[in-house]
């Protein structure tokens, strides 16, 4: 009888039996079924490791850019994007007096639009080019035909005969009229006409303490904020300001552009500066405040060193008559006829902000501009915006 008690018995499941260890011999801890085989490394968790590229949305780029380009004035870019709010103020406000639809413009061709979840646009890199190109070709050409325009309506005013007047009296009558006004005249002597009164000859819209006192209380007041940097930066606006001024400059030759941001980092329409090279100006935020939400922060972008001033709308100067570029000033006169010139290309536009002002756009042009225009009692604030010489004259 053989004795099998020394034959360990074969592992379940397993057809070929396992040989024992030596006598004395450490017996292997099993390892658990979960444990993943030696030599193989654990699968990497879905999303982790670095970031990839900008996720793209369902918001194509083209339609975008198309929409940004023609209708952009409306806000009809941003109602594509899901951006409500901006959307009906750029609507509101014609595009931003044509500041804001090209700011928006650009920043669709950068490919630097989002939409509203914060998405890039569907398609840019494929079509950039393509974009680029059409609306540099329709630029290129609009230029053109200014300039022709131009030149044509000099010629016709060069070619218009010059009609010559030639006096029909007679000289008997000269000699009569001669004779009248030598001899001495028994009526008393005519009263000297009277100068216009000091009021009417004074510098339009010369402000004194009412008119100060009056953007105190509207506007409020606070100290003055002097920042400067280099570069892209975000500036906070000091506490409890809603409405001021705000004045830069940039002495780069690149790109320079300022906007105000909401709490939802939504850009507001004023407080916007764009500027292709040196600047140089003031302009207003917050005058409107029944438009949006108050703007919390500035955002500046910019390749070169620049400065900024934030001060109260109540340290603003009196209206003038000449000036260059964007400025902001007060007015304390009665309702009066605005004369107001401006021979530069860019964008031309006058604001009139006061209490009983719902949206006072007194000049908003594209180009060369001279005309007459209604403009209301002061106080109020007028808002000049563009990069060239003006002029601005009550009657």
């Amino acid at each position: 009888m053989t004795d099998n008690s020394s034959v360990p018995p074969t592992p379940p499941g397993n057809g070929s039996a396992v040989p024992p260890p030596p006598p004395g011999a450490p017996v292997p801890a099993q390892q658990p079924a979960s444990a993943p085989a030696a030599g193989y490394a654990q699968p990497p968790t879905p999303g982790a490791g670095g970031a990839g590229p900008a996720a793209e949305g369902s918001r194509s780029f083209i339609v975008t850019w198309l929409l940004a380009w023609i209708l952009g004035y409306f806000g009809a870019d941003r109602f594509y994007l899901g951006k409500v709010g901006t959307g009906l103020l750029k609507f509101f406000t014609i595009g931003g007096l044509g500041i804001w639809y090209l700011v928006d413009l650009i920043l669709v061709l950068a490919g630097a639009q989002r939409d509203k979840q914060g998405f890039a646009l569907q398609g840019y890199q494929k079509n950039k080019l393509v974009a680029w190109i059409v609306t540099g070709a329709f630029v290129l050409l609009g230029i053109v035909v200014g300039a022709v325009s131009g030149a044509a309506a000099g010629g016709a005013d060069d070619a218009a005969p010059t009609a010559s007047v030639e006096s029909s009296a007679t000289p008997e009558a000269s000699d009569a009229t001669a004779e009248a006004s030598a001899e001495p005249s028994d009526s008393p002597s005519a009263e000297p006409e009277q100068s216009a009164s000091p009021e009417a000859t004074e510098t339009a819209g010369s402000s004194d303490a009412d008119v100060v006192a009056w953007a105190e209380e509207t506007y409020g007041t606070f100290d003055v904020v002097e920042e400067s940097g280099t570069g892209d930066t975000i500036i906070t606006l000091p506490e409890g300001v809603d409405a001021g001024l705000l004045t830069a400059s940039y002495g780069g030759s690149g790109a320079f552009t300022m906007q105000i941001l909401d709490a939802n980092n939504e850009a507001t329409i004023e407080g916007t500066v764009l500027s292709f090279g040196a600047y140089d100006g003031t302009v207003p935020f917050g005058l409107d405040g029944w438009i949006g939400e108050p703007g919390t922060k500035i955002e500046i972008q910019a390749d070169a060193d620049w400065t900024l001033e934030i001060a109260p709308v109540a340290s603003a100067p009196a209206l003038v008559e000449n000036g260059t570029g964007a400025g902001v000033y007060l007015y304390d006169g009665a309702a009066a006829t605005l004369n107001a010139s401006y021979a530069g290309e860019s964008a031309f536009s006058v604001i009139e902000y006061g209490d009983d002002i719902l949206f006072g756009v007194l000049v908003l042009e594209f180009g060369a501009y001279e005309g007459q225009v209604a403009m209301s009692a002061g106080p109020s604030v007028i808002a000049v915006n563009t990069d060239d010489d003006w002029t601005l004259t009550v009657e």
